[in-house]
């Protein structure tokens, strides 16, 4: 599988995230930067996942629809053509890290793919949703992985 470069101007591959990202820190998503999206892209899809948080893992963010266009999104933003789902707090957008006081620091995945052809999600996906819905349609991706403990 091909690859994408991801990177943030907020944070490095494995360091702390930002507090202004966390949930009671101003909720705010992290500017992403992306390149090496193959031509033949039909739309990219973004998301976030916390592995950390329990049996199943915890949805941050989920972006579908990006235009194969988009080379990132500002912090606060929506990426080109984007379309925002509810995360694993009930609402639309961004979910910023929460994690109980006193845990480990927990892992934010942030993934980008390319996709063959467009997603189809249930209508309040979980990570597994997405994941399934991936299946046979990405053919590049990136990531990045930001860390956050209260």
């Amino acid at each position: 599988m091909a690859g994408i470069m991801l990177r943030s101007t907020a944070f490095n591959d494995h360091d702390r995230l930002p507090d202004r990202v966390a949930r009671d820190g101003g909720n705010v998503s992290p500017p992403l930067e992306w390149s090496q999206v193959p031509d033949s892209a039909v739309e990219l899809v973004l998301f976030v996942e916390d592995p950390d948080a329990g049996k199943t893992p915890f949805l941050h963010w989920l972006v579908t629809g990006i235009s194969r266009n988009s080379d990132g999104t500002p912090e606060g933003g929506v990426p080109l053509g984007g379309r925002e789902w509810p995360n694993g707090f009930g609402e639309m957008g961004w979910g910023g890290p929460q994690p109980p006081r006193g845990d480990d620091p927990h892992r934010y995945f942030f993934r980008l793919y390319a996709l063959q052809r467009p997603l189809e999600l249930p209508d309040a996906p979980q990570v597994p949703d997405v994941y399934r819905a991936l299946t046979d349609k990405e053919f590049a991706s990136g990531t990045m992985v930001g860390t956050y403990a209260r």
